[in-house]
């Protein structure tokens, strides 16, 4: 749903290039990696489902994660990565895709917009909101911002319709 409201403005012109990066805490602006929580695990998610929902809309997303050759140790092989000395130094990039994760109670908010990489119009935006039981659903005890919340019902309770 939050892909439909983002893209549903835009006309598909493979001319241009779309770049999806992470979606960032608000009140950081930036991934902390001790943190892997839901909501974390969520900014990943939406980053890497925006790729996949701007290719099936037509538009040419760039990976500019994409390395400059595949990166082998013994354990894997890959394509992708952060370290600068992998990747290209010139970008072909003429959006980015990116927003911003804002916790709340009983959830997430998310904010995604498409900005022009050249001037820093915001051309398409949209908002979407994510419960928390998207991502608390069977944990009994949980971590939040360092606050340990409880979630349990009690063993024995009886519970009457009136």
């Amino acid at each position: 749903m939050l892909a439909e409201a983002l893209f549903s403005t835009l006309t598909t012109d493979r001319q241009y290039r779309y770049a999806v990066a992470g979606f960032v805490p608000v009140t950081s602006m930036r991934t902390d990696l001790s943190e892997q929580g839901p909501l974390m695990l969520l900014g990943h998610q939406l980053e890497q489902g925006l790729i996949t929902e701007a290719v099936k809309r037509g538009l040419v997303a760039q990976d500019f994660k994409a390395s400059n050759s595949l990166i082998m140790n013994d354990s894997s092989d890959r394509a992708l990565s952060r370290d600068l000395n992998h990747l290209s130094a010139l970008q072909s990039i003429d959006y980015y895709i990116t927003g911003t994760i804002t916790e709340q109670q009983n959830g997430a908010m998310v904010n995604a917009r498409i900005i022009n990489v050249r001037n820093k119009d915001v051309v398409a935006a949209a908002t979407r909101f994510f419960p928390a039981d998207l991502f608390y659903t069977n944990e009994q005890v949980s971590l939040r911002n360092g606050q340990l919340y409880r979630a349990e019902k009690p063993e024995h309770a009886v519970y009457t319709q009136e």
